[in-house]
């Protein structure tokens, strides 16, 4: 993970208002009460029937509030509220589901696995994400409570989440951040028994800053975020959790001290003791070293290496970063600044043997701290989240095991990533599957989705002010934008040179011949954010918005602003081909193409991270080979010529290929193959069943 711009605090400063609760503030009929129960939890955005409820009251308004049932419910108008309370069968679907709602919630099998993480894509409604690592997170605690298993979650709550994007006529993306203390949230207040606000602290630079808790109910998890917008604390200590990968390094340390250190200390005051301890990703290895004081406090005669022996039994590690650079790691002097005497004096360790912690190399005393070493060296479990991915994590992390004769030797292990199917199959699907369906049913589902998703992109893409032209984030008049029958590319991902955006364009002109091709059409939908601190990443977005050659590229290629859950639903739902492009092996895993697997969407991809295992020749399509003796260079040029060869003599055969029923049997044979053979084993049921056995133990 990256950083944010190093000004980001000056783009929003608190308000002197502190958020007591999130409570609707309004009445509801009495017929309608339900509906307030049911939009406090997230079960309802996996369950299509729930998520009826809300939208059918109001579409349109639906749409406005974001598909957020908490400012539906406060928006809506009081005649239609009335209108539904004496619609019967409005009233018996919401009984029904009511009744199921109420059933799922009855099995509560407490919380023996401590889960942290830096950030939740639970639902776009509550934006305390901003890409891969959440969404991932927020399925994981969807299957969590799908399969009863008893998990807490950990995290922060950010004030002004993660950014929102615009782009600017001259193609350059703009970042905005919403206050979302003013946003009708399904959060509730984490009190005491007196109903007084459950509080921790953590020394933090020089002062002890104090943080709240706010609790989301995914389902049978508790999902608990420490919140630092605190009266007492002073205006910098109130933006420590302001913004998500915000601000400088010294307010990333912070953050990490509050959900790491913070997150125990609010396990204990609710009353918490887990058996397991999962760290995803390096942000929460702070926790580690608060489990050490707690052991050393109450071991007064034992030493550190006592307590780390402990610590190791109850804590499992998960990286999700391929490189070195892509993880966590903090200048000594500024991270001793960030920790006090006091607290290492607890651990009974020297200034350097603290350091050291986070060292790959033991040494070299002038190495960056690196969270990913100090989650490693006090975790007896570490894994990295796809096979291929493993064996990198082994390489990368050698150096810290200097006696081991092989990089195989090494102990990291892999649990490959999944999804969660309800949450991101469409309902249409679902509903031809479960009934079982012939190659015309299948295939109708399919188009009606793509229709529903150009439809979409018509409305996203409309402006009234294009500027002195037209870019494919914005048109006059979208009418004739995209063919529903053309073979639709989506390439949606976070904007990054390793992923490889300008593959694609590396021969326009070849390119352009197949957008324009009056029989066999290829058109293209864009969606992904740049960093905010990555002008490289920026100036890769406005290269794609400039092009305007004297062809249909302004017609067949669409931009999609703000890439969130929402936007990602309908592409995955919708295309026809998902495309990844990423520089080996820098891939750990991917999961979009997952989600796109399960709705028949085939993948198109380069042979990285999860689709090195779920590829099988029938099930979508694979870009360039294994060969590890190549340059980036030679890697990119082999690629790019593969990319071609494979859309122009596979990809676009296959889809255009019609019997004379009109249907592509080889491409509706292949996307029942992904279907069959992805779905089940890039679950995130499965994916969290092998946690538990292969890594929880429990």
């Amino acid at each position: 993970m990256t950083e944010a711009s190093k000004d980001i605090s000056t783009q929003a400063q608190p308000s002197p208002v502190f958020r007591q609760d999130f409570e609707l503030n309004r009445e509801l009929p009495p017929q309608l009460n339900e509906l307030e129960a049911l939009s406090r939890n997230f079960w309802w955005s996996w369950h299509p029937e729930a998520t009826s409820l809300f939208r059918d009251i109001d579409p349109v308004l639906w749409d406005e509030c974001e598909q957020n049932p908490r400012a539906l419910l406060r928006r809506i108008g009081e005649f239609e509220l009335r209108r539904r309370a004496t619609d019967s069968l409005y009233l018996q679907r919401l009984a029904g589901v009511s009744r199921a709602f109420e059933e799922y919630l009855e099995l509560d099998t407490g919380s023996r696995i401590a889960y942290f993480c830096a950030e939740y894509g639970v639902h776009h409604s509550l934006p305390n994400y901003s890409g891969g690592l959440g969404i991932l997170a927020g399925d994981h605690l969807k299957s969590a409570s799908d399969l009863n298993t008893p998990l807490a979650a950990i995290g922060l709550f950010y004030r002004y989440g993660y950014f929102r994007q615009r782009i600017g006529h001259d193609g350059w993306q703009n970042e905005t951040y919403n206050d979302l203390f003013e946003s009708d949230l399904a959060l509730t207040p984490v009190v005491d028994g007196e109903g007084s606000p459950i509080t921790v602290c953590v020394h933090i630079r020089g002062r002890e800053v104090t943080a709240r808790a706010w609790l989301a109910n995914v389902g049978r998890i508790r999902l608990y975020l420490l919140d630092s917008n605190m009266p007492e604390n002073s205006d910098d200590d109130r933006l420590i959790t302001g913004h998500l990968y915000g601000g400088d390094t010294e307010t990333r340390i912070v953050q990490e001290k509050l959900l790491g250190i913070g997150g125990v200390r609010l396990l204990r005051k609710l009353g918490i003791s887990p058996e397991v301890y999962h760290l995803n990703e390096g942000h929460a290895a702070f926790s580690t070293l608060e489990l050490a004081r707690e052991y050393l406090e109450e071991n007064t005669d034992a030493g550190f290496a006592d307590a780390v022996e402990s610590v190791r039994e109850m804590c499992v590690f998960t990286t999700h970063t391929p490189v070195a650079a892509g993880n966590d790691m903090f200048e000594p002097k500024l991270l001793r600044e960030c920790f006090s005497d006091e607290f290492i004096a607890a651990l009974k360790l020297t200034d350097n043997e603290f350091l050291a912690l986070g060292r790959s190399d033991l040494t070299d005393d002038a190495e960056f701290f690196g969270m990913t070493p100090l989650a490693i060296r006090m975790c007896r479990s570490s894994n990295g989240v796809s096979e291929k991915h493993g064996e990198v994590s082994r390489g990368l992390w050698k150096k810290m095991f200097p006696k081991l004769d092989s990089e195989n030797d090494v102990p990291i292990t892999h649990v490959t990533n999944g999804v969660h199917s309800p949450t991101w199959i469409a309902p249409l699907l679902q509903d031809v599957l479960r009934n079982g369906c012939d190659d015309g049913e299948l295939w109708d589902a399919h188009c009606r989705l793509k229709r529903l998703l150009i439809t979409f992109l018509r409305e996203r893409t409309r402006s009234s002010a294009t500027g002195s032209t037209q870019t494919i984030n914005e048109h006059r008049d979208t009418s004739s934008l995209l063919d529903p029958d053309a073979l639709t590319i989506g390439f949606a991902r976070r904007v990054a040179a390793y992923k490889r955006w300008s593959l694609i364009f590396s021969d326009i002109d070849r390119l352009l011949r197949l957008v324009d091709d009056e029989q066999r059409p290829v058109q293209f939908v864009f969606a992904g954010k740049a960093h905010p601190q990555d002008n490289t990443a920026k100036t890769i977005l406005q290269e794609l918005m400039s092009i305007n050659h004297d062809s249909g590229w302004q017609r067949r290629a669409v931009f999609v602003e703000d890439y969130d859950q929402e936007v990602a639903r309908y592409l995955v739902h919708g295309v026809d081909v998902w495309l990844n492009l990423p520089l080996r092996p820098m891939e750990a895993s991917g999961t979009s193409g997952m989600k796109a697997a399960m709705n028949g969407v085939l993948n198109m991809s380069i042979l990285d991270g999860w689709w090195i295992e779920g590829y099988n020749g029938e099930n979508g399509f694979a870009i360039g080979d294994l060969e590890k003796e190549l340059t980036d260079e030679e890697m990119d040029k082999n690629d790019s010529a593969s990319f071609y060869d494979v859309l122009e003599n596979s990809v676009i055969p296959a889809f255009y290929d019609r019997g004379s029923d009109g249907l592509p049997k080889a491409w509706i044979r292949m996307m029942r193959n992904s279907i069959d053979t992805l779905t089940p084993q890039f679950s995130s049921d499965r994916m969290v069943n092998d946690y538990i056995t292969e890594i929880y133990k429990l």
